[in-house]
């Protein structure tokens, strides 16, 4: 049986690992563990998500794994543990549904489980299903006893002791039935939000735009709705999200915007566009992609209320100095470790099954 110090190790090894791929350059290091077996398949594990799911530009992916590698050294990986109650107690087996919506984005699920010294069942999305067992493969040889305790599957999930699931919110009512005599941690959808009060810099909304377009917007940390002040005056807004203009060349998205386009003026909603995001008065959290929703508000009492209300929905708050665990703007993407999807902490409910 591996210690979690072992553990910890192949952790922090994966992230040295994953420091080669960055959004800057992709770059082989001499001092990376088994690089000779593992450098240039995952070359090729990217480009094949990249061909397989057209929402998983190079681009993206290479963002994704340059968080981990930074999520993933030694001290963050010791910080993280340290605060956590882990028993090296018997190992159960944790079986895992992720999503797809972006890339990797049911790795710190499978972080969780195998750092806590369970074995993990895994069922992958059919839209990100290249990048983790490669990875899963890199973990087994830097620690040992990881090996046997990492499966994945395609077929109906069996033999398992615990279950985390994320889905859609309709797919959600069918996990809480399926899993019903299981501990389970099941997400649903969730969207993030921003809260503008008329005192925020260029910079805020420069930043606050790699919020907005960051994975196209699919994440549940990606900024679909804006609380702005009544009569708010959205010029700066868009100046900040020029930014990101050149988006409207992806083939996927273009047509994205298009479509939506089309729907709302055919419906004859008010909208506000500058050729490549739309933003329009909604009360809803999900917005399409390419659009934003906003709502207005008369003042931040209430408007904390009423987050409070609808924190169910509700990822992350970006805000400058408005409520409690609010993340700052151009920072909803780059989650800590102890950052807990909707706010479970899933190592505490690891430590109890």
């Amino acid at each position: 049986m591996s210690s979690i110090q072992n553990r910890i190790d192949a952790f922090a090894a994966l992230g040295n690992f994953l420091s080669q791929f960055s959004s800057n350059k992709i770059e082989k290091k001499e001092t990376v563990l088994h690089n000779e077996l593992f450098y240039d398949g995952f070359i090729h594990q990217i480009k094949l998500a990249e061909q397989y799911n057209s929402w998983f530009t190079k681009e993206s992916i290479l963002f994704s794994l340059e968080n981990w590698a930074h999520a993933l050294t030694k001290e963050n990986l010791v910080s993280w543990i340290s605060k956590e109650t882990i028993e090296e107690s018997t190992s159960k087996t944790v079986a895992i549904v992720m999503a797809g919506n972006i890339p990797l984005v049911g790795f710190h699920d499978f972080l969780s489980v195998l750092i806590s010294g369970h074995s993990v069942l895994v069922k992958q999305s059919s839209n990100d299903k290249h990048l983790i067992p490669f990875l899963a493969k890199y973990l087994e040889y830097a620690e040992k006893s990881f090996k046997g305790k990492i499966s994945f599957t395609e077929e109906k999930l069996t033999g398992f002791d615990a279950v985390i699931a994320t889905g859609s919110t309709n797919t959600t009512r069918y996990f809480e039935y399926y899993f019903k005599n299981k501990p389970s941690i099941i997400r649903k959808n969730r969207n993030s939000v921003a809260v503008i009060t008329g005192t925020e810099s260029s910079d805020d909304f420069e930043n606050l735009s790699n919020d907005i377009f960051r994975y196209f917007g699919l994440g549940c940390r990606s900024v679909s709705k804006l609380f702005v002040p009544k009569g708010y005056n959205f010029d700066q807004f868009f100046q900040g999200m020029y930014k990101q203009h050149e988006i409207i060349n992806n083939a996927k998205y273009a047509n994205n915007y298009d479509y939506n386009k089309a729907v709302y003026l055919m419906s004859e909603f008010s909208i506000l566009e500058n050729g490549f995001l739309m933003i329009k008065e909604d009360e809803s959290f999900a917005s399409p992609i390419a659009t934003i929703f906003y709502e207005y508000y008369d003042n931040l009492n209430d408007l904390k209320i009423k987050i409070h209300a609808e924190s169910e929905n509700i990822q992350c708050i970006v805000a400058n100095n408005f409520i409690k665990n609010e993340v700052k703007f151009g920072q909803t993407q780059h989650p800590k470790l102890w950052d807990y999807a909707d706010g479970v902490n899933t190592i505490q409910f690891l430590s109890k099954i």
